[in-house]
């Protein structure tokens, strides 16, 4: 059983910055697509950004593209979303969640695996 437990969470600025962390275990890290997904209160669940392990290619939303970036590391079976220039829209909790591919971002009903989630604060 895949397990998902992300960290990283907080309260910034506008215009500040985090790095939300999401550690795989119970699975042999190889061929997932890895994606990171908001909900904000009233919200309906969004895709912000994927990743496809085999081959390290990624996939945004438009509303983060060139403030959001997602890796990984394989070695330590961790992803990673590296978050700058935030905004108070961008305030949710952040779910980390696994599938077999193809990525797709959407709202995430494709994916089989996800974590507890993570809360994001953005204070204008």
């Amino acid at each position: 059983q895949l397990q998902l437990v992300e960290s990283g969470g907080g309260s910034v600025q506008a215009g500040g910055s985090l790095r939300l962390s999401c550690t795989a275990s119970g699975y042999t890290y190889s061929d997932y697509c890895m994606g990171w997904f908001r909900q904000a209160p009233g919200k309906e669940r969004e895709g912000v950004a994927a990743i496809y392990t085999r081959g390290s290619n990624t996939y945004y939303a438009d509303s983060v593209k060139g403030r959001f970036t997602i890796s990984r590391d394989a070695t330590k079976n961790t992803l990673y979303l590296q978050m700058s220039s935030l905004k108070p829209e961008d305030a949710a909790m952040y779910y980390c969640a696994a599938d077999p591919p193809p990525c797709t971002l959407n709202n995430g009903v494709e994916y089989d695996y996800w974590g507890q989630g993570t809360q994001v604060t953005v204070s204008s």
